[in-house]
């Protein structure tokens, strides 16, 4: 009997050491030009004495609005960045709690100026306004990084990173809106995109757009387009809606219409508005609205059901991959990549799930 145990318990072993050998293979210990992986993944010696020569880096990241929320989670992004890397993170942005590239361009201007910075972050709302700050960063040899919005035009841009949502991902919400429209029963009636182009980011226009697209074609693939008028305004990047008092211009349009069953808000502004019209308006529930963002505001209007549903820009990747891109610019000499974060569809069911990490 103790024999039997005895071989069983070689077995058992052989069989454990043949598992173990197998889980080894396939290991690679060093690249193929003989180099070790370990010595290759050091930081290069001279990096933490990049450009201010201090023994340490340090970024700044500039928002066009740092008043309202919205870029928490970027500034915890970039923060989380920075400590991963060893470097100093600058949290800066304009006071205000709607969009004020003015102010930032402000900020810019005097932190570009700094003898200590190492790279620069920004947001790039205005089309065509921050030329100078990058003509001034570059003559610096600061490396530069955009994230959020995006300005096609920038001095440069194939050059620069950038990190943000690409506007075609307002069709996300444009498809819930149509499901929406299904699920609820609803058959005929306005839909509406208010906004304002007034407001000079080209990246809010671009969405209204996209959601737009996505309802006709949604609309139009059941079957059901002729039942609906889908109304973004002539050039189908919003109906002006006064930017300043948007709740009141949400309310009358929606009793302009008489018959709006879906409606669709394209940024921080107008989308609490129109959580607010539909309140005002006793449309809780009754129709399909969607906006984008998920601020305190969006989040209670979710849960409330002034609002069914928000697009969420991922912002924590906003604030952290700038960061490291600069980093990675610095200390590896690598080009400089976009990074589309895309969107996360929050609705009443999931709105509980947002910022347990402060990721949203």
């Amino acid at each position: 009997m103790k024999r039997i145990f005895s071989l069983a318990a070689c077995a058992a072993a052989l069989s454990l050491g043949v598992s173990n050998a197998y889980a080894q293979s396939g290991g690679v210990d060093k690249a193929v030009g003989g180099y070790s992986f370990e010595e290759a993944a050091k930081e290069a010696p001279g990096t933490k004495d990049f450009h201010s020569a201090d023994g340490h880096l340090t970024f700044a990241i500039v928002t066009h609005t740092a008043g309202n929320g919205f870029f928490d989670p970027v500034y915890v992004g970039a923060t989380v960045a920075g400590n991963l890397i060893g470097a100093k993170v600058l949290l800066l942005g304009s006071e205000s709690p709607t969009d004020d590239p003015a102010r930032e361009i402000e900020i810019l201007n005097q932190i570009v100026q700094d003898p200590t910075i190492d790279g620069l972050i920004m947001t790039t709302p205005q089309v065509g306004a921050y030329n100078d700050i990058v003509k001034a960063a570059e003559a610096k040899g600061i490396p530069i990084a955009t994230t959020n919005s995006f300005d096609g035009t920038i001095l440069n841009r194939s050059s620069i990173g950038h990190t943000g949502q690409d506007a075609s991902a307002a069709a996300i919400a444009g498809e819930a809106l149509v499901k929406c429209l299904a699920d609820k029963g609803i058959e005929k009636g306005s839909i509406v995109l208010p906004s304002s182009t007034a407001m000079g980011n080209i990246e809010v226009n671009n969405r209204v757009t996209s959601a737009f697209n996505a309802i006709v074609k949604g609309l139009q693939d059941a079957g059901k387009l002729d039942a609906f008028k889908v109304d973004a305004g002539p050039e189908n990047t919003g109906i002006d809606t006064n930017p300043n008092d948007p709740v009141n211009g949400i309310v009358t349009l929606f009793e302009s219409r008489g018959d709006v069953v879906g409606a669709f808000a394209g940024n921080n502004v107008f989308t609490p508005a129109l959580a607010k019209a539909v309140a005002q308006t006793g449309m809780t529930g009754k129709i399909c609205a969607y906006g984008f963002d998920l601020g305190p505001a969006q989040q209670d209007a979710m849960k409330s059901g002034d609002l069914t549903g928000a697009l969420g820009q991922q912002p924590f990747l906003q604030g952290f991959w700038p960061v490291m891109q600069l980093y990675l610019e610095i200390d590896r000499g690598i080009a400089a990549a976009n990074l589309d974060t895309r969107a996360q569809l929050v609705t009443k069911e999931t709105v509980e799930d947002v910022g347990k990490r402060f990721e949203n």
